[in-house]
């Protein structure tokens, strides 16, 4: 059943968001860490990364991709309005790229896609991004940045605040998968990471070129239910939604996209059974977090909108 559910996060056809007016974007091209350029256009061995800040923001937040990250914008950019955050007192970050990189260092170059490369996204976004935001002075009081991510990077979001808690107190994570190592996960994930291929244009990833084979203990290393004791001095939020339509799946949403429901719920109802046992280990081990859980909510960006634009009103980004 996880598989079946899982397999949809590749073929999902995120959309729905509309951005609106923002704060002007820059853009920053920051140290790939050996990857060659994940951009078009960009200088040999960078990754682009779009931000939106003002003077005397109180915190800054990296926004972190899905699964199906693309190479000119990130899906934030592409699908939200959270950019607007900016004219609010958080600075917004966001990397671009890491189509099915679950944003991690891999242990090998991707043999299924052919990659002439290994991915070094933990890397980039553990210490690249650190730095050039601290150039740019945007830790801000509490010397310490928020990290988020939506769907596979959901669980990346919470490693990340685990492994590099100088530089990430707050973590937050949209609909992900916070038990890696569940039984069939690793099968689901790896089903999920060859499905792109099947629309043609998208390669298929070998997971075991990741982490290695399931038995590897990095499976462990990157799984958030396995890294709570890690957590304790991080403030986290997650969110799920519960699987049933909500405001955005109108009768005509749904008859122009039908994926929204027939990959949308079962994707959502998986994120949900994970994210409510993250949160109950949590509770078992004394470690705090804020939970956003409406009675609705597919897998799909305007959610995910409102998710973060509820952990700003819940205290989150303070």
């Amino acid at each position: 059943m996880a598989v079946v559910m899982l397999v949809g996060v590749a073929g999902m056809a995120f959309g729905g968001g509309v951005a609106t007016a923002a704060p002007v974007a820059q853009t920053w091209w920051i140290n790939s860490c050996g990857m060659p350029s994940q951009s078009p256009g960009g200088p040999p061995g960078t990754v682009k990364v779009r931000a939106w800040t003002r003077p005397g923001n109180a915190k800054t937040v990296v926004l972190l991709d899905g699964l199906r990250a693309t190479d000119d914008m990130s899906g934030w950019e592409h699908n939200t309005n959270v950019a607007d955050l900016a004219d609010r007192g958080v600075n917004v970050v966001e990397p671009v790229g890491g189509y099915e990189s679950f944003y991690t260092d891999w242990n090998a170059p991707d043999n299924f896609s052919h990659q002439t490369y290994t991915y070094k996204w933990g890397c980039v976004i553990g210490k690249s991004l650190v730095s050039a935001m601290d150039q740019r002075g945007l830790r801000g009081p509490s010397g310490k940045y928020a990290i988020m991510g939506v769907s596979m990077s959901g669980s990346s979001a919470l490693i990340f605040a685990a492994t590099e808690p100088q530089n990430y107190g707050s973590a937050g994570s949209m609909s992900g998968l916070l038990n890696l190592t569940a039984p069939l996960m690793r099968t689901a994930i790896r089903a999920a990471m060859v499905e792109p291929a099947l629309d043609g244009g998208t390669p298929a990833m070998n997971v075991d070129c990741m982490w290695g084979p399931p038995w590897s203990i990095r499976w462990f290393q990157n799984d958030p239910l396995w890294q709570l004791n890690q957590l304790r001095s991080t403030k986290l939020f997650i969110y799920t939604g519960s699987g049933i339509p909500g405001f955005t799946a109108t009768p005509q949403a749904l008859l122009q996209n039908p994926a929204l429901l027939l990959e949308g719920a079962p994707l959502e109802l998986l994120a949900s059974a994970q994210t409510h046992l993250f949160q109950t280990g949590a509770f078992l081990l004394g470690v705090p977090v804020t939970t956003d859980f409406p009675i609705s909510g597919l897998h799909d960006w305007p959610y995910w909108q409102n998710a973060v634009w509820t952990a700003k009103s819940q205290g989150f980004f303070a």
